[in-house]
């Protein structure tokens, strides 16, 4: 596993500590991998889920570290979302 993703997942695991979700959601990032979060936490994966955000790991990594807003992220085009865009939103309320 890359230093990215294990950033990242340890950056998601802060974010959704404490946080019931009843969706599952990947983040592909570009170049690195795919992290999954569901109910069970958060893992490397490439398994499907209700929603998958696609980005660089400079998206998101700004926007994990609350330096970019994912709405903005998505409005702007650097940030792509395949599947239920009601989980997208319900992420990025959790993100923001």
């Amino acid at each position: 596993m890359s230093n990215i993703l294990e950033t990242a997942i340890k950056a998601l695991e802060e974010k959704l500590q404490d946080k019931s979700i009843d969706f599952s959601a990947k983040f592909e990032i570009e170049n690195e991998g795919s992290i999954v979060v569901d109910s069970n936490g958060v893992r490397e994966s490439t398994e499907e889920t209700d929603c998958t955000l696609i980005a660089s790991a400079e998206t998101f990594q700004n926007i994990l570290e609350g330096e970019m807003n994912p709405t903005s992220a998505f409005m702007g085009g650097s940030l792509k979302v395949e599947g239920s865009m009601g989980v997208a939103m319900q992420l990025g309320n959790i993100l923001a």
